[in-house]
């Protein structure tokens, strides 16, 4: 069973509306390296360690969360991008890549499906989709739900404490969203979930007496492109394999 790659690419950017999403990166097809598809593979990033990964299991297309040609960045196919597009090519895999897209996306974005993960009744709380709220009727441990990030990421998340021991708004972010702080401090929520930190959020966090959880970039975006991929498998009648390449960022 094979279907053609333009038809699983003009149904990605129909369900994901990518064409209305302003972006760093083009969304879609980027590497153009098959006609047909026949096995997809989704990683979180489109690294020469997923490529490897997707050789290995005969994949047709590549999707990913973070693919290439970002704005600013050297056009040039040279170095690691050249390598990296060249064993595509060789090996007749399309790299499909989401990323704005794949954040905001009410059912299959990284935001609700992080949400999902954690049990947690979210949603979007901006107007671009790239904030995600939940509200506990009685207030939280921050203990517990450390744990449950702990739990259901399999890993150890960086918290900078602030506030009450106890909390009844949450918000989230996946990735790098360090520097929505402000955003949500004026949505009066008491903890802000994201993927990365840097030196100013420790400051900024403190000062507004808000919680703040570094849960990893990687971690946090792994189910997006996952959940993606599973309901391409099944919309298209298409094995699908998703391939955890770990990152501990």
């Amino acid at each position: 069973m094979s279907v053609l790659v333009r038809d699983l690419v003009s149904y990605c950017d129909e369900q994901l509306n990518s064409a209305a999403i302003s972006d760093y990166c083009p969304n879609g097809l980027q590497v153009d390296a098959s006609e047909h598809v026949s096995v997809i593979v989704s990683a979180v990033t489109a690294s020469e360690l997923a490529i490897d990964r997707a050789i290995e299991l005969g994949a047709d297309v590549l999707l990913v969360h973070h693919g290439y040609f970002w704005k600013g960045e050297s056009a040039a196919l040279t170095g690691m991008k050249g390598r990296r597009v060249a064993k595509l090519f060789r090996h007749n895999i399309s790299l499909l890549a989401y990323h704005l897209p794949l954040d905001v996306h009410p059912v299959l974005g990284n935001n609700a499906q992080l949400g999902r993960l954690l049990d947690w009744e979210g949603y979007a709380a901006s107007d671009d989709g790239l904030i995600w709220m939940t509200h506990f009727d009685d207030p939280q441990p921050v203990s517990d739900i450390l744990a449950t990030l702990r739990h259901g990421l399999q890993r150890e998340p960086l918290h900078i404490p602030a506030g009450s021991d106890c909390v009844s708004r949450v918000a989230w972010c996946t990735g790098a969203a360090q520097s929505m702080l402000h955003k949500v401090e004026a949505m009066g929520v008491e903890m802000f979930i994201s993927g990365e930190i840097s030196e100013p959020t420790v400051h900024s966090a403190r000062e507004m007496g808000l919680h703040y959880v570094a849960a990893g970039h990687h971690a946090t975006e792994r189910y997006g492109v996952q959940a993606l991929g599973e309901h391409l498998g099944e919309r298209f009648a298409l094995p699908h394999h998703f391939v955890d390449i770990d990152n501990p960022v």
